[in-house]
């Protein structure tokens, strides 16, 4: 899919960060980024445009340089070879000064706004297709990177989900008996029209229509109640996604994601930290099935932290990353993935974004 309101934003990402970018790039796309350059740690920064994780090629490296007097570099990496670079000498940007780049792509080239006002433009050398992947790396803190498409028209607006233990105010009366005008009703999980996937060992999946489905929009400036829980309308089938965002806590012993069908948990995702573990299982009938602990690199998870944890569901898997940095797959022991309904966090962490799309 390309993003048009489909595409999660990424918030608070630990610098160095690699997240992707969901159908590619394509004219028309604007990818925001949020942030503070740093006083002290370096010199430079750079926001890449990529395809994989591996920086063996990019197509866009914008690289603000501190240095013999500040320049911005943009370059092209091509199977792992740079390209000639160009410069321009002048930076827009401040030490320890917060900053908003727009990259707006464009048939033929980015174009670069930073803080409001046009910067530069850079011809593609690479298909924009193959772009999948941003990271970004250097001297700056990173407050969000937000995603948008000038070509897409909605047909639906976002809906704005609130914590559970919030409650909505009766809408008040018309003024002098005048109806109001009818509001649109947006299909539910009963109402929606569905169709069934069959996949092959699987039982029958739904999958939801094909009009874009837009995640619940990030709520700034409040923190979900913990434990939290929020229903999977629909089951959580291949291709849907959860986004769980948060800070741990600075005495934190473990915090837990579940996946959960009725009783049972279908994924239960447990970071611990006494045991420098992430331990990952299913529990069937109140049982526990056999541990899985092992991940490719350190401990993804830190006291006092920020941290992001996307969850996405494919035919045979489930593929978890921390931080935009893949982790693990987790096989499906619950094969009955429409029966997968309810998300389910808690444990020693404040949690400031939930989505599921």
């Amino acid at each position: 899919m390309s993003f048009g309101g489909s595409q999660p934003p990424y918030q608070n990402p630990v610098i160095p960060f690699s997240g992707p970018i969901y159908g590619g790039l394509q004219d028309g796309h604007e990818v925001i980024v949020n942030g503070l350059v740093l006083q002290t740690g370096g010199t430079r920064f750079s926001v890449n445009f990529q395809r994989g994780f591996d920086g063996n090629n990019i197509a866009f490296h914008f690289n603000p340089r501190f240095e013999n007097g500040g320049y911005v570099v943009c370059n092209t990496k091509q199977n792992g070879s740079w390209g000639q670079e160009e410069r321009k000498k002048e930076v827009p940007f401040q030490r320890g000064a917060p900053f908003e780049i727009r990259f707006q792509v464009q048939y033929t080239d980015f174009k670069v706004m930073v803080n409001g006002s046009y910067f530069i433009q850079y011809q593609h050398r690479l298909p924009l297709h193959q772009v999948d992947t941003i990271s970004i790396e250097g001297i700056v803190q990173v407050s969000y990177i937000n995603f948008q498409n000038s070509r897409f028209a909605p047909i639906q607006p976002p809906c704005y989900v609130l914590p559970h233990t919030m409650t909505a105010k009766p809408p008040r009366r018309p003024k002098r008996g005048k109806p109001k005008p009818p509001q649109p009703v947006w299909p539910t999980a009963a109402s929606a029209t569905v169709t069934q996937m069959v996949l092959p060992g699987l039982h029958s999946v739904p999958q939801m229509p094909s009009a874009p489905v837009f995640p619940n929009p990030v709520l700034t400036n409040m923190l979900y109640p913990v434990p939290y829980s929020t229903p999977i309308f629909g089951g959580f089938y291949p291709s849907r996604n959860i986004i769980v965002s948060g800070i741990i806590l600075t005495t934190a012993d473990k915090f837990t994601i579940n996946l959960r069908c009725g009783s049972d948990i279908a994924f239960h995702l447990n970071p611990r930290f006494k045991e420098n573990a992430v331990v990952r299982n299913t529990q069937i009938n109140y049982s526990w099935g056999p541990e899985e602990r092992g991940l490719p690199r350190s401990m993804p998870f830190a006291r006092g932290q920020s941290f992001s944890v996307q969850i996405i569901c494919e035919i045979h898997c489930l593929k978890v990353s921390v931080n935009g940095l893949h982790q693990f797959d987790y096989q499906h022991r619950i094969k009955n993935l429409g029966s997968i309904n309810q998300l389910e966090v808690l444990g020693d962490i404040q949690l400031t974004q939930v989505q599921v799309f």
